[in-house]
């Protein structure tokens, strides 16, 4: 934490005193939410009438304990005033955490309003999207977003599974996109930058009978185009959402894998000349309105290489982007900074980055394998509210389980306030340091 030094030069480059303490006390925080341990504190707060913030003794019991807890926290309150964090920050996970279903999960829209200043230390922390689901812009994402948690999202604060593609622009022209409703897909690809996007309907559109079982309907149709398929060649497939018809979609990346390198209508004889297959994550299941999970991308994936296998007898080698994948983590990162920096001036990297999500196997195993990477900590939280099923053992374990991701909030912002008070950096103790300093 800052010493008390820092924290007076702080204090003269503002108007109110106030202000100052505030800001002294959380020097610029920032909140990413991944959890340490599988303790499950539920604190209540309450005011009492000396704006003191004290802890609600009901929730004493063994499940309301964390790392580096006390009994109780106290901490002064004036007024409502608000202070960005720059220490710590939280990443946030979408379907199963803030929405299902596409509807916001109940806790959902407090708990942004908690993260944006509402809460009993005035703080406000910054905090970046960093979802698997695609199929849409990032604009349209945060669009949706923002509609369903009745705030402003930013696409500067916004990753889905297949923003790092965008990256991989230069390096391929011509690329077979799959995924999605409609045409959204290939608008998303042009609008990275990749210079002639196919699709499966281009493909269908030119010849019919290669997928004997399906047919384009008068908008697939309208909106796909006929192509040169004697003399394209291409360099590149991208799974960028979830396929609306598996078997045409698996018929026409299985054509091309097996082409001699990407050149429609050939066909290799020792299967291993095609070009690279990309998914945007590997999810295998995903949360949405039913009361069981069901299947996604990652089970494409998983059904397209063993068909391959089936019929070549050779392994199919495929790259995924998304959560558990480092390069992901890595971005997120990245544009987590970029978000402090542009949004709210900070220019140093958070301490702790709290990761709030709901399937172990992605969101849990990625946060906790990039974190033995990371020189900033990130901890993995997982919800009940998602994939995973309470009164089962996570395959990947958490350092901390919450019921909501209002709970989880609410713990790594305590657990924050916690480690000021262990270092000394109350309010309190800091306006002692300045009186000793003026004497």
């Amino acid at each position: 934490m800052p010493t008390a030094d820092a924290f007076e030069s702080q204090r003269l480059r503002r108007d109110s005193s106030l202000d100052a303490d505030r800001a002294d006390l959380y020097g610029g925080l920032n909140v990413i939410a991944p959890p340490k341990h599988l303790i499950d504190p539920s604190r209540n707060f309450e005011f009492n009438p000396n704006n003191t913030m004290v802890t609600d003794p009901v929730s004493s019991d063994a499940t309301s304990s964390y790392e580096g807890d006390s009994s109780q926290v106290t901490t002064p309150l004036s007024t409502p005033s608000t202070v960005t964090s720059s220490d710590f920050a939280f990443a946030f996970d979408i379907d199963g955490v803030l929405v299902r279903g596409g509807q916001p999960i109940p806790e959902a829209v407090q708990a942004m309003k908690y993260i944006n200043g509402e809460n009993p230390y005035g703080v406000k922390v910054p905090y970046v999207f960093l979802t698997n689901g695609g199929g849409k812009s990032e604009e349209e994402r945060c669009a949706d977003l923002s509609r369903q948690l009745e705030m402003e999202i930013c696409p500067g604060q916004f990753i889905c599974g297949h923003t790092p593609m965008r990256e991989m622009a230069e390096q391929y022209n011509t690329v077979l996109v799959v995924g999605g409703e409609g045409e959204k897909c290939r608008g998303v690809a042009e609008g990275y930058g990749f210079k002639n996007v196919i699709t499966p309907g281009d493909i269908i559109k030119t010849r019919n009978d290669t997928t004997p079982w399906r047919r384009l309907t008068d908008e697939e149709n309208e909106n796909s185009r006929k192509i040169d398929l004697e003399n394209t060649q291409i360099e590149a497939i991208f799974v960028f959402a979830d396929s609306r018809d598996w078997a045409g979609d698996q018929q026409i990346i299985l054509d091309i894998l097996m082409t001699v390198e990407g050149k429609l209508g050939t066909r290799s004889e020792v299967f291993n000349e095609g070009p690279p297959c990309f998914f945007s994550h590997n999810d295998v299941i995903w949360s949405t309105s039913h009361e069981h999970s069901r299947i996604g991308m990652g089970a494409l994936k998983t059904s397209l290489e063993a068909v391959y296998n089936a019929i070549t007898g050779k392994d199919l080698n495929t790259f995924a982007f998304g959560k558990p994948q480092m390069s992901t983590f890595t971005f997120a990162t990245k544009l987590l900074q970029d978000w402090r920096q542009d949004s709210h001036g900070i220019d140093k990297p958070p301490s702790t980055v709290y990761f709030i999500g709901d399937t172990p196997e992605s969101d849990i195993r990625g946060t906790n394998e990039f974190n033995n990477k990371s020189e900033i900590d990130w901890y993995s939280i997982l919800v009940k509210t998602g994939v995973w099923q309470d009164k089962t053992i996570p395959r990947y374990p958490p350092r901390k389980i919450c019921d909501n991701v209002y709970d989880a909030i609410k713990f790594a912002i305590e657990r924050e306030q916690q480690k000021s008070i262990n270092s000394g950096t109350t309010i309190q103790n800091i306006q002692k340091k300045r009186e000793g300093l003026q004497n």
